[in-house]
């Protein structure tokens, strides 16, 4: 890996997604959805899927609420949410395939690494921590923190500084599709990463990013760094 650490290469920062990217979580998610249609006695639409993806927890909270009268309120909604999710984030969170080895290979190689993440700020760092990612982290940041969703690139611009990269040469790695617009319109390289159609079909997902895969098995960090040699 030595010869890996160039001065371009060590200007290279990665921030990762999450839920679906990293963590093998996005079942998980989608069955609670599921679950709050069916008490309510109603089946999310397409739209809805659309939103509750996009959304920060609050906003779903406030939309399942509004729409279809799940839960007191919104914040009902969410509390209903984090009580249900957090077992699963406190001691059963997984990683994706492949997902530690890469994020291991780019520590090896001095790379800077951050999380920007939809999910809540306690869920978030509890499921990296149970996952043995979180100490490879120089920030873990949740959409909570910062108070604005994935449709705008604060939280990531927010991960950013804490590594010290520019824009240029500071890589989003992201499941989901509109989040992969939302890096390339604030001048971030992307990585698209396969999870599920709800998030992104591996053809929409391909076509939107500078770089697409289907499993963190098909990529080692020493490849990945020789690819990004070529943006730069």
């Amino acid at each position: 890996m030595a010869r890996l650490h160039s001065a371009k290469t060590m200007d290279i920062g990665v921030i990762f997604d999450c839920d679906g990217t990293l963590l093998d979580s996005m079942n998980m998610w989608h069955s609670l959805d599921d679950k709050l249609a069916q008490r309510a006695g109603v089946s999310f639409t397409k739209e809805d899927k659309d939103f509750l993806t996009s959304g920060t927890l609050l906003e779903c909270g406030n939309y399942m609420h509004d729409k279809y009268g799940i839960g007191e309120s919104g914040v009902d909604v969410v509390r209903i949410i984090s009580e249900e999710t957090a077992r699963w984030y406190e001691s059963e969170a997984v990683t994706k395939p492949g997902a530690l080895d890469f994020i291991c290979g780019l520590h090896a190689a001095g790379v800077p690494m951050a999380v920007a993440s939809s999910t809540p700020t306690r869920l978030l760092h509890s499921g990296l921590e149970t996952a043995g990612l979180a100490g490879f982290m120089r920030a873990i940041v949740s959409v909570e923190d910062v108070g604005s969703s994935k449709r705008e690139p604060l939280v990531y611009d927010t991960a950013r500084k804490a590594l010290g990269t520019s824009q240029k040469y500071t890589w989003g790695f992201e499941d989901a599709l509109y989040a992969v617009g939302t890096l390339s319109k604030a001048g971030y390289r992307t990585v698209g990463v396969y999870d599920s159609d709800i998030a992104g079909t591996p053809e929409e997902l391909n076509k939107a990013a500078d770089m697409f895969i289907t499993s963190f098995t098909e990529i080692t960090a020493e490849g990945f760094l020789e690819l990004t040699l070529a943006y730069q």
